[in-house]
């Protein structure tokens, strides 16, 4: 995905709805990373394990 959105960013023909449907699809994936970031914080380090 990383690949295509660039692409689709640096495209000048990108439409308004490409660029839309981009930008639903990257705000789902960074809920989806702040998501499992606080699940992680939440848990307990596990032995010998760094952090």
């Amino acid at each position: 995905m990383p690949g295509h959105a660039r692409a689709t960013l640096n495209d000048r023909r990108a439409s308004n709805g490409e660029l839309r449907y981009l930008g639903e699809r990257l705000t789902e994936a960074l809920c989806d990373v702040l998501r499992i970031a606080q699940s992680r914080c939440g848990r307990s380090p596990r032995a010998g394990s760094p952090g």
